[in-house]
């Protein structure tokens, strides 16, 4: 890599530090996130439509160019529309240097999605829900999430008690949230901040 590249990763990861507060935002509003998440699992939330979906996912995409022209980066942007949300990913077949834009657990791709958000709903006027992976983090995390998911199921079946989890982030309650509503039981979010994670109940909570 060269020296100019290393320079402009350096820049992008002090640029990502100093959006804290941006990946605070994101935190604060990780409540009103799983209320939407549980509101649309009973059919209460009212859904964008297709067009704004991929109206979104075009204004995305185009940032996302952006952003990898200034730190130098290749990477083929594939725009999607998945459980009622904006779907993008970044690939790449040089996945070392795109995880950089991942970084360590997923960090600076958390960062990075509520920027792309941000970008997308000052261009909508509406708050953005979109998702973003790159070098197929986030398809490697949907695995090794839902086994953990699998196995707080069998817990709670066999016990009958509540099962609480490690602390996660939006996008792996959304996950851990999905696949518990799929086999038929209750979860929901509780804690703040660094703090949050999923609790499991029975199908009677």
């Amino acid at each position: 890599m060269s020296n100019d590249l290393q320079e402009d990763n350096v820049d992008l990861e002090v640029e990502v530090a100093e959006t804290e507060a941006v990946a605070e935002v994101a935190d604060s509003a990780d409540a009103s996130e799983d209320a939407d998440d549980s509101a649309e699992g009973r059919g209460e939330r009212t859904s964008l439509t297709i067009e704004q979906l991929e109206e979104e996912g075009d204004i995305a995409a185009d940032y996302l160019e952006e952003l990898l022209d200034i730190v130098d980066l290749d990477g083929d942007i594939d725009i999607d529309v998945e459980g009622g949300r904006a779907s993008i990913a970044i690939l790449n077949d040089d996945t070392k240097e795109l995880k950089l834009l991942v970084g360590r657990n997923g960090e600076v791709l958390e960062a990075l999605q509520e920027l792309t958000r941000l970008a997308v709903q000052t261009k909508t006027g509406y708050r953005s829900r979109l998702m973003l992976d790159i070098a197929g983090h986030r398809t490697t995390m949907r695995s090794r999430l839902k086994l953990i998911a699998e196995n707080a199921i069998e817990s709670v079946r066999a016990n009958g008690e509540p099962v609480h989890l490690d602390p996660m982030n939006p996008f792996e309650r959304k996950v851990i949230h999905d696949a518990i509503a799929a086999a038929g039981l209750v979860s929901d979010s509780e804690g703040t901040d660094s703090n949050r994670h999923v609790v499991v109940f029975p199908a009677d909570k």
